[in-house]
């Protein structure tokens, strides 16, 4: 199965072609430290200015059988179209002028004081990737757990159900990532990822009508989400945590399950990567020693050490919660 060497632009890369400034190469390597996503989630342009009109394929049209001297009815494949948005994620900086102007490196000390910021936004974006919703937060953009949340919807056999009930649950996610299958979007004529503005130097005013002087900074990042083919995701939804620290949860058999759901098997191309919290990961790594589990293992992907299930990196982002409602 493809997951490296191809020529799908992640977040990382966009950004790096956009602005070659150290400034946002300091901004790119934190953010790959924080970040599975920004280091493999394909991102591309809006086609339609802050949103994206995506024509899904619904239904394959199927050969007819015929005789010779006999005619064949023409047939279409059938599609239907769904319009995704891009969400406008922001927040401000104020450090204080005085800290900075005695600084023997003032732009390296507001970066460094900046990172909160940008490790906030980036697990603000985390978490909208997996469970934004705009039927209940219009603001946000729609992420995959509301994409695949029932296995009764025309999408449910991508669903792999792990036994948990309650509240107290967990996910794992296959994604196929590319320009045909899932990516990240941004708007139209816009740059890319997490935008960092420098607003200078300026007075603040306190509530008691003290003033002192302050540099400020604004951080921006608009993205959004679409799934233009449902085939090449897999969510293993209901994993009971506490089964799980228990050591009860087959997680070999729902990974084996959810892989045998991806359409990646069968066409080559995209960009594959599995992503769980540090809860599965550490239960994985488990499996990983066991010499009877053959189909994880370390290997290098893109020059780091990572674990591997047939050959898909398995990812760590804690922006997967331990605390979803089972679904059915």
């Amino acid at each position: 199965m493809a997951s490296v060497g191809n020529t799908y632009l992640s977040l990382a890369d966009v950004f790096k072609r956009q602005d070659a400034d150290r400034d946002i190469a300091d901004i790119i390597e934190m953010q790959n430290e924080l970040s599975p996503l920004v280091r493999s989630a394909v991102v591309a342009e809006c086609n339609d200015g802050s949103t994206n009109l995506t024509t899904v394929r619904s239904g394959i049209p199927e050969g007819t059988w015929r005789m010779l001297y006999q005619g064949v009815q023409p047939s279409k494949s059938t599609t239907k179209q769904v319009r995704d948005t891009v969400g406008m994620a922001e927040n401000w900086s104020e450090v204080d002028a005085k800290l900075v102007d005695l600084s023997k490196n003032p732009g390296k000390l507001r970066l460094t004081e900046s990172q909160a910021f940008i490790e906030g936004l980036t697990q603000t974006m985390e978490s909208a990737v997996f469970y934004g919703n705009q039927a209940t937060d219009p603001e946000k953009f729609t992420g995959l757990a509301p994409r695949f949340n029932s296995t009764s919807a025309e999408n449910g056999g991508q669903i792999v159900l792990a036994g948990g009930s309650g509240s107290d649950n967990t996910s794992v996610w296959f994604i196929v990532w590319g320009e045909r299958t899932v990516h990240l979007l941004y708007p139209e004529g816009s740059k890319a990822g997490l935008q960092r503005e420098d607003k200078g130097k300026t007075t603040k005013e306190n509530s008691d009508g003290s003033l002192y002087d302050v540099y400020r900074e604004k951080f921006t990042w608009d993205i959004g989400m679409t799934v233009k083919d449902w085939r090449y995701v897999v969510r293993i939804a209901n994993i009971d945590v506490s089964d799980l620290n228990a050591g009860s949860v087959d997680l070999y058999k729902f990974f084996r399950n959810a892989y045998y759901k991806l359409y990646q098997r069968k066409i080559m191309g995209g960009k594959a990567a599995i992503y769980c919290n540090t809860t599965v990961m550490e239960a994985l790594d488990a499996l990983a020693t066991a010499d009877t589990n053959v189909r994880l293992s370390y290997k290098e992907v893109e020059g780091e050490e990572v674990l591997t299930y047939r050959r898909i990196p398995i990812y760590e982002t804690d922006a997967i919660l331990n605390t979803e409602a089972a679904i059915s």
